[in-house]
């Protein structure tokens, strides 16, 4: 068993190829860091870009066009959605 680790950080273990590592150990020297800040760095970089990536909606202009129409002119709502917003209604306008 190692030592205890800090309650604010957690050690990780990765695997690397030995030119990447060379790249890697270069570019944490030209920065004026240690290969750990270095990794650790880019690792935050990378999954912030990535959770933000896969919150973004991407529309093609035509897909845009189709959104804002509808927006702008929805259909009509559907027999089953009228019955819900009557009951809907009945619900609140009786819990006054």
């Amino acid at each position: 068993m190692g030592a205890p680790q800090s309650p604010r950080t957690t050690r990780v273990e990765a695997r690397i190829a030995p030119d990447a590592l060379a790249l890697v150990r270069r570019a944490a020297e030209l920065q004026g860091r240690s290969v750990s800040d270095f990794l650790v760095t880019a690792a935050l970089r990378d999954a912030e870009r990535t959770i933000e990536e896969a919150q973004i909606l991407r529309l093609s202009v035509e897909e845009q066009r189709r959104f804002v129409e509808l927006l702008l002119n929805p259909p009509p709502l559907a027999p089953a959605m009228e019955r819900a917003l009557a009951q809907r209604k009945r619900l609140i306008e009786g819990a006054q």
